[in-house]
Parts: C-alpha cells; structure tokens; sequence
C-alpha cells in the first residue's frame, strides 16, 4: 500500500471512528432537561475555547453564514449564555463571550456522555491503551485546528505537519 492510500485509509477510518463516537455519545444525554440544540452547544464549545469571538469568526468555523447564526445567538444571549459587546478593535463589529451560565450549561450538558466515556475507557481499554487515546485526543485536536488548505497539499508529501506528529515518517 503507497503511502498516500495508507493516508487516505487512515483519515477514513477516523472520520468512521469520530463520527460513530460522536452519534454514540448524543444518545447517552438523557433528555431528562431542556436541552440546547447542536449549534447553541458548538457556539459555547467554541467560546470556551476560543474565547471572545465575532459572529462572523463563529460563523466560519460552523460553516455557516454570519446570518444563520442570528436566531442561535439571540437565544443564548436571552438565557445569559452568552454575552455580546463591541469590539475594542472594531467599534462596528461584536465579539462574543460565553458567560459562567454558558459554561454551566455546557457542564451539564456534556456530564452524561462524559461519565459514558469514563466508564467505557475504564472497561474497554487497558492503560496502556488509554495512554495512546489521551495522546490520540491530543492529536485530534490538531487536526481539527488545521488550516483550511491542507487539503490542498499531497498528504504523501510529508509536509504540512510542521513537522510535528506522533511519529517520523518511514
């Protein structure tokens, strides 16, 4: 197998394995409370994260348009999720911040995938092998950061890691 289709079969069975844990970890939030929807729980994520950002900065990392943001953002700022204040660098422009309501929220909201989680690490996994997912998370969350054009580069060419990675290439 060329380097490049072992690339191409690895990011695969990522997106398989991301996308099955992602559904898996949906079904475990009880319903239990009024729950956000998917967007409301990604613009907190992405505040937490992030920190204070623009619409139009959370508009681009969901893949939206700034305008389809409007009703999610409305509804978090009335619950005091969010809060929303003019930029100190562009008076024309908002930024976003997440409020200790918003990060209680999302507390609670991630609480029951967390503990499922939790337990099927601990009863899957061994140590070792939840060493190499704690270093895997790491790496996840890289990749998840990486810029846009990537995917414009030959993945088989070695660049575009910075020369970061978990291993040297063979």
């Amino acid at each position: 197998m060329s380097d490049s289709d072992e690339v191409k079969e690895t990011a695969e069975m990522l997106r398989w394995g991301v996308s099955r844990l992602a559904s898996r970890l949906r079904a475990e939030q009880s319903g239990d409370r009024p729950g956000l929807s998917r967007l409301a729980i990604s613009v907190l994520a992405n505040l937490r994260h992030e920190g204070r950002l623009t619409p139009t900065e959370l508009a681009g990392i969901e893949g939206l348009r700034p305008q389809s943001l409007t009703r999610v953002l409305n509804e978090l700022e009335e619950q005091g999720r969010i809060v929303r204040s003019r930029s100190p660098s562009d008076g024309r422009s908002q930024d976003v911040g997440i409020t200790e309501a918003g990060h209680q929220a999302l507390r609670e909201h991630v609480a029951e995938g967390n503990a499922w989680l939790a337990a099927a690490l601990r009863q899957t996994l061994s140590p070792a092998e939840r060493g190499v997912v704690r270093i895997a998370a790491g790496l996840l969350q890289d990749l998840a950061v990486a810029e846009r054009d990537v995917s414009r580069s030959d993945p088989g060419d070695g660049e575009g890691n910075g020369g970061r990675g978990a291993a040297p290439s063979l």
